[in-house]
């Protein structure tokens, strides 16, 4: 059986997150929010050339969040993220590890589920700015429903683990106040460990 990784510091103090860490973290943040709202908004347009271009900024915004997702997965894989300071119950430690893992998940499933839905339309995702990104081979006009459907229940469950994400910074920041606030900037501990 495969152990967990150790999550807990020796010491009280906590580490942060490196630089490049950081920057993908808040990018991220900033286009998925924008990337909710985009969706929300042409999602309730008539079809019309107004929600074509509303859904090329969709399309495109998703292409970006799945290739930061993937960049943010390889940084992690090679620098380990901040261990929890040793007087973290476990529990929590593990908790915000499991919650860090089906956000990343969510962060690559759900840009591919959008990708697969508008995938039978031709070889290529059109972009904005001329770009374009490979579509998922075989995906038929009939399935394509299918990754609607998915996206949709994906889109839900990615507010659902953001909301629980930011309900834990601000328990950490405001609540407990020691060194787990200090992991990600630009937060810092308010009480001495």
């Amino acid at each position: 059986m495969a152990t967990e990784p150790n999550i807990l510091a020796a010491d009280a103090a906590a580490m942060r997150y490196s630089t490049a860490a950081v920057v993908i973290h808040w990018l991220t943040a900033a286009l998925l929010l924008t990337q909710v709202y985009i969706g929300w908004t042409f999602h309730e347009m008539p079809r019309g050339p107004e929600r074509g271009e509303w859904f090329m900024w969709h399309k495109t915004l998703g292409v970006t969040i799945l290739v930061l997702a993937l960049v943010r997965l390889a940084v992690r894989l090679m620098r380990k993220p901040p261990p929890f300071p040793a007087d973290v119950a476990r529990w929590r430690a593990t908790a915000a590890l499991w919650l860090h893992r089906f956000l990343y998940l969510m962060l690559i499933l759900l840009p591919l589920t959008g990708l697969a839905a508008v995938s039978w339309r031709g070889p290529e995702v059109e972009l904005l700015g001329g770009l374009s990104f490979p579509s998922i081979p075989g995906v038929t006009e009939e399935s394509h429903e299918l990754f609607e459907e998915a996206h949709e229940i994906l889109v839900w469950t990615t507010i659902a683990l953001l909301v629980g994400h930011v309900l834990a910074a601000l328990y950490w920041q405001f609540v407990d106040r020691g060194a787990v606030a200090s992991r990600m900037w630009p937060f810092r501990a308010t009480r001495q460990a």
